[in-house]
């Protein structure tokens, strides 16, 4: 194994744990998925985790202050890419062509190559380019920032393509073999979803049959939204091989392979057409008896959901990076358009409608860059656990791009809704909102939706709870093993809780953090709040707090909320010699962000969703069926 897995946290030997989550009452179908969910969980404790640690009580600051800054040798080797690849963007590539005609063109793709963009992230010794986390982030902002399209081309291939997993978990030999290619411009692609199977992968139908020695699978099945996949030269496929038996249930088996894109056997059935994004190649794939090696498996049989789930980690981490690159797109073209367009004798910069406008696109952006940087500068560092941070990370991005996208698009008026080309075929400045909104919309569904990522969160975060009181919560375990549980619960929380009411919380200052100490005590005061609440729930709804989703994402949003809080308010204070308004956009951000945790804290306990539950009832039974009569019918006849 290469120094670099040696010095990374293993999931590659990790024991299979009992299941945490009483799973009796449940179906068959639902039963078999968590089952699946829950043998490819990372079980490692959370330790040095900032986003665990906050959803227990605990604001670790020092591990966020001071904030993580670059050497100046290591941001030039950035800045020099950066400026290197957007002037060749900006001379080569058109990306409203590239929306137009749905293709990134094959000289700009061999131009990007050529500087090594497809070998970011491989090794050195693999003839890569080897960018940090951060660096290679802040090149991808540059990019999203131009064209979403050549972003995805470049994201995909290496954030969860082939690079990723096997720079991972590749033995030497496959590094060997593959890493190389990339410097030479190869593309990769990732072979997850199917029609039938989204976030359950217990359905998965794509099968790996191994022949009579086991040195070959054979994989038939189709896969969906394969990104990248029509014009890939190499992919990981997730394929379910052989069941594994566990108490008498067998359990679903699902391992990541290397195939060869050009293999026979394989076929791309139809390229999807989305509604932005439009220049990438994502379709519809076809395996019909594709001989692979085993030698090509990844990490080993049974292994690619543990596999997948750790190369998103990171891999989600090039979405708050993009994100942040459009935010900082949409801040220039409303600080020019601010200052341009007039209306009732003023620009609409300066009127106050607009001036609120342009104050949220201003701290959100600044917010975004930190959550980024941050994220970026711990996946560099092997020893942190960033499961629950790349998490939040992505949640808090995508949606406040989305956000920024569409307030920008509002205070352009129709201009934000024209399409570039036409602006520009009528002399006006070719600023592509529209584009970018089409663009920014598909952020919050890739890689994890963001409701997605609210149960994960809330998975993670209730993960120390669940291994204390496991045994007492489930409905069958036995008498004395729940009296053992009793002690061993009582013992935990009679210093835990009291803990959360009572704690250095009440009289810390954080003086280093000047004016804005008072948000970093206001985190470290309500993180306590959050993890009493967390307990609370827990108690009141037991091994039925799972079916709360409402109340699960709420409090997943506050603890997301106190993350973006802090690390805003860290990253404005290590600037501030630099960017004296850093701590205006941070007070700007925290002031806001306080106002929605507190709605979010009234909502948990007040809220109606059991009526809304009621309602969503009685429409998918049809009985509000009358409330559609008046429109002409889509699709199949019922």
């Amino acid at each position: 194994m290469s120094q670099e897995n040696k010095n990374r946290p293993s999931i590659e030997n990790q024991k299979d744990e009992e299941m945490l989550i009483d799973t009796s009452g449940m179906s068959e179908g639902k039963r078999a998925a968590l089952e699946v969910a829950e043998s490819a969980r990372d079980t490692r404790d959370h330790a040095g985790s900032f986003g665990s640690n906050l959803f227990m009580g605990i604001f670790s600051s020092e591990m966020i202050h001071p904030f993580p800054l670059q050497s100046e040798e290591e941001k030039k080797l950035g800045d020099d890419l950066i400026k290197k690849v957007s002037s060749y963007l900006k001379e080569n590539l058109d990306p409203e062509m590239v929306d137009e005609e749905r293709t990134v063109p094959t000289d700009v793709i061999k131009g990007l190559a050529d500087m090594g963009l497809f070998a970011m992230k491989v090794p050195k010794a693999y003839n890569g380019l080897e960018l940090s986390q951060v660096n290679y982030n802040r090149v991808m902002a540059a990019i999203a920032s131009y064209c979403g399209s050549t972003a995805v081309l470049l994201s995909a291939h290496q954030s969860i393509g082939v690079p990723q997993p096997l720079k991972l978990f590749g033995t030497e030999e496959q590094k060997k073999t593959f890493l190389p290619k990339f410097r030479e411009g190869a593309i990769s692609a990732f072979a997850l979803t199917e029609i039938d199977v989204g976030s359950d992968p217990a359905q998965m139908s794509t099968e790996a049959i191994p022949n009579e020695d086991g040195s070959q699978f054979t994989i038939n099945g189709t896969k969906l939204y394969t990104t990248n996949g029509p014009i890939a030269d190499l992919m990981v496929v997730m394929a379910k091989t052989a069941p594994k038996v566990v108490k008498g249930r067998e359990i679903p088996q699902i391992t990541a392979f290397i195939v060869d894109a050009k293999a026979e056997g394989i076929e791309t059935v139809h390229r999807c057409d989305f509604m932005g994004i439009r220049g990438i190649h994502n379709g519809v794939i076809s395996f019909k008896d594709v001989k692979v090696p085993a030698d090509n498996i990844i990490l080993g049989e049974g292994k690619g959901l543990k596999l997948a789930l750790a190369t998103l980690n990171t891999g989600r981490l090039t979405l708050p990076g993009a994100c942040a690159g459009m935010s900082k797109q949409c801040l220039s073209i409303v600080r020019r358009w601010g200052n341009k367009r007039k209306q009732w004798g003023l620009p609409v910069g300066y009127h106050e409608a607009g001036r609120n406008k342009i104050s949220f696109i201003a701290s959100s952006t600044f917010a975004q860059e930190a959550v980024a940087l941050i994220t970026s500068h711990w996946a560099d560092d092997p020893s942190r656990d960033i499961r629950i941070e790349a998490a939040m990370a992505k949640l808090f991005s995508t949606e406040q791009c989305w956000s920024v996208v569409d307030t920008t698009m509002q205070f352009r008026g129709g201009r934000g809704y024209e399409k570039a080309k036409s602006l520009r075929e009528r002399g006006e400045e070719p600023y592509p909102v529209e584009r970018m909104m089409r663009e920014a919309r598909i952020n919050t569904i890739i890689e994890g939706t963001s409701d997605i990522m609210r149960l994960f969160l809330a998975r993670e975060a209730m993960d120390p709870h669940l291994k204390v009181a496991a045994d007492l919560l489930k409905r069958h375990t036995a008498t004395g093993k729940k009296i053992s549980a009793g002690i061993k619960l009582a013992k935990y929380y009679s210093t835990w809780y009291p803990a959360q009411w009572i704690n250095t919380s009440l009289w810390s200052s954080y003086t280093e953090l000047e004016e804005l100490s008072d948000h970093f005590h206001y985190v470290d005061s309500t993180s306590h709040k959050l993890a009493r609440t967390i307990f609370h729930l827990m108690g009141l709804y037991r091994d039925k707090l799972e079916r709360h989703q409402n109340a699960l994402g709420r409090l997943m949003d506050i603890g997301t909320e106190l993350f973006v809080m802090a690390t805003t308010c860290s990253y404005a204070v290590s600037i501030k010699k630099e960017h004296q308004e850093a701590t205006l956009l941070a007070d700007n951000w925290c002031l806001h962000a306080r106002k929605r945790i507190e709605r979010l804290f009234e909502d948990i306990s007040s809220n109606h969703d059991g009526l809304d539950n009621k309602l969503a009832g009685e429409t998918l039974k049809g009985d509000l069926k009358w409330l559609e009569e008046g429109i002409i019918g889509i699709g199949p006849d019922e």
